[in-house]
């Protein structure tokens, strides 16, 4: 793949599969704005890409709310000159099961992923209407079908899948293409957390998905990051409105 001389956004950006994404995009040559909840990972992994020779730039986000969120892509194109790929990353889990879970839980969720994936598209589309051209990867999850003590996570997920159908309608006429990545099991802290909310041990947790799963083992970031970086590279220019599985098997 070939990103030289693309500028790639990446929310959530500072840990997990948002920073493999942000390192992997970087590594093909795109400049990377890493944006995170939280500037001090965001700004880690941006002096990771700067220490290989690739320009990046940290930058702190909540990208429940509009403002923050246009000043995020605000900066990323004065800063790095241009916008080319949106990736989403930005993620929080508040697992309960329905009868527990509270509604400032329900929304937490529903914001950050779903209203946040809107919000972000919206304020990228923007830059990419009138230059008609870029690449928006939104993040959504096997949980999207469907996991118990996940209402919250399912539902914005499965949510995610449908804007991203919409927008790659809406916005294909400009030559944005709009994919979505549902990644399976990954191991980061997030599926940890999942571990801890079903009071089991980690390591024995990832021993059994790998055995359920046909490729018998636990996924990583980079798994998820090299399909991104597929999706906005120029490999993947006839390809839009789609959601590809990232789970080690149908």
């Amino acid at each position: 793949m070939n990103l030289e001389g693309m500028v790639a956004l990446v929310t959530g950006g500072g840990r997990g599969i948002g920073a493999a994404t942000a390192l992997r995009l970087a590594r093909e040559g795109a400049a990377v704005a890493v944006a995170d909840m939280d500037l001090e990972p965001a700004q880690e992994v941006a002096d990771k890409v700067s220490a290989q020779g690739g320009r990046a730039l940290a930058l702190s986000c909540d990208v429940r709310f509009p403002g923050p969120v246009e000043q995020m892509v605000r900066e990323t194109v004065e800063k790095l000159g241009r916008l080319d790929a949106l990736v989403t990353c930005a993620g929080v889990l508040r697992d309960n099961l329905v009868h527990k879970m509270s509604e400032e839980d329900w929304d937490l969720v529903i914001d950050t992923h779903l209203k946040g994936s809107f919000l972000c598209s919206q304020a990228a589309q923007r830059v990419m209407v009138p230059q008609r051209s870029g690449k928006m990867v939104l993040i959504s999850s096997t949980s999207a079908l469907g996991n118990r003590g996940q209402a919250n996570y399912s539902a914005a997920k499965m949510g995610i899948q449908g804007l991203a159908r919409t927008l790659a309608i809406e916005l294909g006429r400009y030559n944005i293409n709009v994919n979505v990545v549902a990644p399976g099991f990954i191991e980061t802290r997030m599926t940890m957390q999942t571990a801890e909310r079903m009071g089991v041990d980690f390591e024995g947790f990832k021993e059994a998905v790998a055995a359920a799963t046909p490729i018998p083992r636990v996924g990583v970031p980079d798994d998820v990051a090299g399909t991104i970086a597929f999706l906005v590279g120029p490999d993947a220019s006839y390809i839009s409105g789609q959601t590809l599985y990232v789970r080690g098997g149908p």
